[in-house]
């Protein structure tokens, strides 16, 4: 299943918003500005515009805004830190990686090997550490 296919089931059942508390976090095995042993994955950006809201299709202006690689997509993020499907070994038709990236210290760190994994992997963010 692509990763587009992973993410349009999540929006058909919720586009964009708040997640669930037991699934807002992601584990990692190294520390991120975040947190010791997570990343946070406290909403997803929906498709479509909407009052005050950010959008999938902010991606491109976000991007450019925030310093960020041009072959992703954002799902989830304040500017401070992003989450996005990450196309930039796959190219343009390929299974994108999910991948934080923190606009403050410049850094990133490979998440998943592909979104539906990544869903799979997340746990609440008070267990997490």
């Amino acid at each position: 299943m692509s990763a587009w296919s992973s993410t349009l089931d999540l929006l058909r059942e919720r586009n964009g918003g708040l997640v669930a508390s037991g699934r807002d976090a992601f584990p990692t095995s190294r520390p991120t500005s975040w947190a010791p042993d997570h990343v946070p994955f406290d909403f997803v950006m929906g498709i479509g515009h909407r009052e005050q809201a950010l959008s999938l299709l902010d991606t491109p202006y976000l991007v450019e805004e925030w310093g960020l690689p041009k072959d992703v997509v954002l799902v989830s993020g304040d500017g401070h830190y992003w989450i996005g499907l990450d196309y930039r070994a796959c190219g343009r038709d390929g299974e994108p990686s999910v991948t934080w990236f923190d606009a403050d210290d410049h850094s990133e760190l490979a998440l998943a090997p592909d979104f539906r994994s990544f869903l799979e992997s997340l746990t609440s963010a008070g267990s997490a550490t």
